[in-house]
């Protein structure tokens, strides 16, 4: 009798990290990973593998993430038994379940992902809806220069200067497509898009750029960080609360 053929499907999804260790299955602490693999092997009882687009750290949120399992199950075994809403039922509050898209076998979450978003939030004063879910910055600070720095990102490719110590990665090259600032009442919003990220950019992006705001760095000092591809003369890195994941975007062909 032949083997049953395997399925990949591709789950977006969203949540509120502030309860987990970031996304990545780590001993001894929860993330949402273990989360979802768990309640997939409750209700498929298999192990279907389920591979992230991207890690994210502790404390940081994503408004749309994408995954992707394995199982024997077809499209119509899936839609029949609900896998959808039994997953949000298994799962807590704070990680909810979009949508689940087959997708063709050799598809990737996070390698055939072509662009990555982020946002950033500051919040310039003290408010209880936001808590864990934007950095609270209070001092003044100066919005043009701040997108005039950003501007100068696009000047270059390589963000080594961005980039955790000791990562093992072959280059740090990264092209980006879009950067900028929004101001909403008391709200300053950054997003950025590219190709990839390396571990801990846009944290330290932001961190640079909020000294240039403060008048604590200059944009010519803005450059020279860049060129020096030395980590430590960059900004700190920003709370994790303030970060979101937007998304992965992938070519359509890749979906059934």
């Amino acid at each position: 009798m032949p083997e049953k053929e395997t399925h990949r499907y591709f789950i977006e999804l969203s949540y509120d990290g502030t309860a987990y260790h970031g996304w990545q299955t780590q001993p001894n602490a929860p993330t949402v990973q273990q989360y979802i693999s768990d309640a997939l092997y409750t209700l498929l009882k298999e192990d279907t593998g389920l591979t992230g687009s991207g890690r994210t750290d502790t404390g940081v949120h994503a408004k749309k993430y994408t995954a992707h399992f394995d199982t024997l199950r077809t499209p119509e075994e899936l839609l029949n038994m609900a896998l959808q809403y039994k997953l949000n039922k298994l799962l807590p509050h704070d990680i909810a379940i979009k949508t689940i898209r087959q997708v063709s076998n050799d598809a990737h979450a996070r390698f055939s992902a072509v662009s990555r978003s982020y946002e950033y939030l500051l919040c310039r004063q003290k408010d209880p809806f936001l808590i864990n879910r934007a950095w609270l910055q209070e001092r003044p600070i100066d919005l043009p220069i701040m997108q005039q720095a950003t501007e100068i990102l696009f000047e270059y490719d390589d963000y080594e200067c961005f980039s955790r110590s000791n990562t093992q990665v072959n280059n740090y090259i990264c092209q980006l497509s879009e950067a900028q600032w929004q101001e909403q009442d008391h709200l300053l919003g950054f997003t950025i898009k590219s190709n990839r990220f390396l571990r801990n950019m846009v944290r330290a992006i932001v961190g640079t750029i909020v000294e240039v705001g403060l008048g604590k760095t200059s944009l010519k000092q803005f450059r020279n960080i860049i060129e020096s591809k030395n980590r430590s003369r960059a900004g700190y890195s920003v709370p994790g609360c303030g970060l979101y994941f937007l998304g992965a975007n992938y070519k359509e062909d890749i979906f059934i």
